[in-house]
């Protein structure tokens, strides 16, 4: 059943999830800086770089679904597979790649020394937003499980479009770094 949550193969709660996920990739980058020393950063980098990716392929993908999940009808087999889909999308890949993101940014952002940069400070500032997205997405996937979505697809289009604009924000600050 769609509301169900698979336990096999691994911890049943999302904090468990999150936690291992938070462990694995701590220890992992904690051996990078063992084993390579200062080449560390660079590979840390690139694995920030691959998180964010998911990250966000995940917060442009799962509005598209909530879009087409609203034109289902309640009950049906293709809302309960939509259901499916957006729980597995966000738990499977958002949550993780969300978090690999905020724990090697923040290693990035330190070994750096960019927390006194002003660019930095904005783009934390909407890093900090996007996660606010997220944690909107999280709920609307739990109240699309339980059939309690009240938003019309219009909505969820018009909503589809602020992750982007973060995303389109957040690089210029890294790349060009304007103030």
């Amino acid at each position: 059943m769609a509301g169900e949550r698979e336990t096999s193969g691994g911890a049943s709660s999302p904090a468990a999830r999150a936690a291992i996920s938070l462990i694995m990739t701590v220890s992992f980058a904690a051996a990078l800086v063992v084993v390579i020393g200062d080449g560390a950063y660079l590979w840390i980098k690139a694995i920030h770089v691959i998180a964010i990716i998911s990250w966000m392929a995940g917060m442009l993908y799962l509005p598209r679904l909530f879009i087409y999940h609203c034109e289902a009808e309640k009950g049906s087999a293709q809302s309960e597979t939509f259901k499916v889909m957006e729980g597995r999308l966000l738990r499977i890949i958002i949550n993780p790649a969300m978090l690999i993101s905020w724990v090697l940014g923040l290693w990035l952002a330190s070994t750096g020394g960019f927390f006194s940069a002003p660019w930095f400070h904005a783009k934390l500032a909407l890093v900090i937003a996007l996660s606010a997205v997220h944690g909107y997405f999280s709920m609307a996937v739990r109240a699309f499980a339980e059939d309690r979505n009240e938003r019309p697809p219009r909505f969820w289009r018009i909503v589809n479009e602020v992750p982007t604009i973060l995303m389109i924000l957040i690089v210029i600050l890294v790349i060009v770094k304007p103030f």
